[in-house]
């Protein structure tokens, strides 16, 4: 019989097993995981779940029920120790062992957490899984003071979130501008000028030096000597692929595990999907270790296909979101290496599209309020459309005709 072991709980891993059984794939499926939870998706867990707006059913991928009648073997609080690709047994922290035909890594990644003076008080806390943010809830509440270490997607979220509840929000962020590794600067002072119209004050340029209070934190002390009243504080310091189990069975890795296009990592039967690969996009011509969404799902169906010995390649370009306030951020393409951008509608309408170019090439768009053509930017994208930008600024024509 063909063993599928999923190692990993996540968004990827769950998709893996739910696509592998909707291809009616007869063997057996066992999940590893190692929180206490049936695969989730996360992207709820700074938004709608940490609002209370989605309730913690609505977050998780399936209902129970799903894994019984699948007959799909869910191991929760569960962590593997070891695989040995030579018998194809991984063994668990319990000394059990599990016989696998074909190994999946969908081990994704954790936060980077912070080495400074203070950070074992109470009330300070990550944003990475359910148990985070059940931490975090009793704090955001009317005038509580929260201090955010960081302005990418997490830590903005997080803020438009504890704004809108009515508390006292400051960013602390390193680089000169918010969203520095992911938005050109337009979107970065577009969403900076947002926030503080809503409230929260952002400090550019600033470092975290550490934390003060006796058993909670009660300041946040910066590398300027400013100290920040704060009841909780919340680090979104970046996250790490975890690839150490992958790396002790031999597995190539280099800013997380190698795959190739068809999610296979260089050990026969063993493959990887999700935040924790580094894989080839021919569409971009690069490598690339995406913490998306897109990627997880897209790359876990890729595994599954070929395990069904279906050699079907990944192949999809990258696409992102992020909802702040009555905000929504979409993202398609890697913008960086353009040498022209072009706005479509107006910052003071609070709808609008940059589209980047490069040689008339379009390569990427970043859309605030427009769902409805930034659908059609995906193709736009997927396609390496050639346009000028009269067209795209030229807001007469629709855009679906040049698709």
């Amino acid at each position: 019989m063909n063993n599928v072991v999923i190692i990993g709980s996540g968004h990827a891993g769950g998709q893996c097993a739910i696509t592998l059984r909707n291809a009616k794939f007869d063997g057996s499926i066992t999940i590893i995981g190692e929180e206490n939870y049936p695969p989730y998706q996360r992207p709820p867990l700074s938004k709608g779940f940490l609002s209370g707006e989605v309730d913690i059913n609505r977050v998780y991928l399936k209902k129970d029920e799903f894994y019984k009648d699948n007959n799909i073997s869910l191991m929760i609080n569960s962590k593997v120790t070891d695989i040995d690709k030579d018998s194809k047994i991984i063994t668990l922290e319990n000394n059990q062992e599990i016989q696998y035909t074909n190994l999946v890594l969908a081990t994704g990644s954790r936060v980077r957490k912070l080495d400074v003076e203070g950070i074992t008080l109470k009330n300070i806390g990550y944003l990475r899984d359910i148990d985070d943010v059940n931490a975090l809830k009793p704090y955001l509440i009317k005038d509580a003071n929260i201090a955010i270490v960081g302005a990418g997607y997490i830590g903005l979220e997080v803020a438009a979130i504890a704004s809108k509840i009515g508390a006292n929000v400051t960013v602390i962020e390193m680089a000169n501008r918010v969203m520095n590794r992911t938005v050109d600067p337009l979107i970065s002072s577009y969403y900076h000028k947002l926030h503080e119209r809503k409230g929260v004050k952002i400090l550019l340029n600033t470092s975290l030096d550490s934390f003060e209070g006796n058993t909670k934190v009660e300041y946040v002390i910066c590398s300027d000597g400013s100290k920040i009243k704060a009841d909780a504080a919340i680090i979104g310091a970046g996250i790490i692929p975890n690839t150490e189990l992958a790396q002790q069975a031999g597995i190539d890795c280099e800013n997380g595990i190698l795959v190739n296009e068809f999610c296979e990592t260089n050990i026969k039967n063993i493959f990887a999907c999700g935040d924790c690969t580094n894989h080839p996009n021919k569409l971009l011509n690069k490598r690339l270790r995406l913490e998306s969404v897109h990627n997880a799902l897209e790359q876990a169906k890729t595994v599954s296909y070929n395990i069904l010995n279906e050699k079907i390649a990944y192949n999809q370009i990258p696409w992102f979101w992020s909802d702040q306030y009555d905000h929504k951020l979409q993202i398609v393409g890697i913008s960086g290496d353009h040498d022209e951008v072009i706005m479509r509608g107006s910052k003071k309408d609070e709808n609008f599209i940059l589209f980047y170019l490069k040689k008339n090439k379009l390569i990427a768009c970043n859309a605030v309020n427009n769902p409805k053509e930034f659908l059609i930017c995906k193709k736009l994208v997927a396609n390496q459309v050639k346009i000028s930008s009269d067209e795209l600024s030229n807001q007469t024509l629709n855009l679906s005709e040049i698709v």
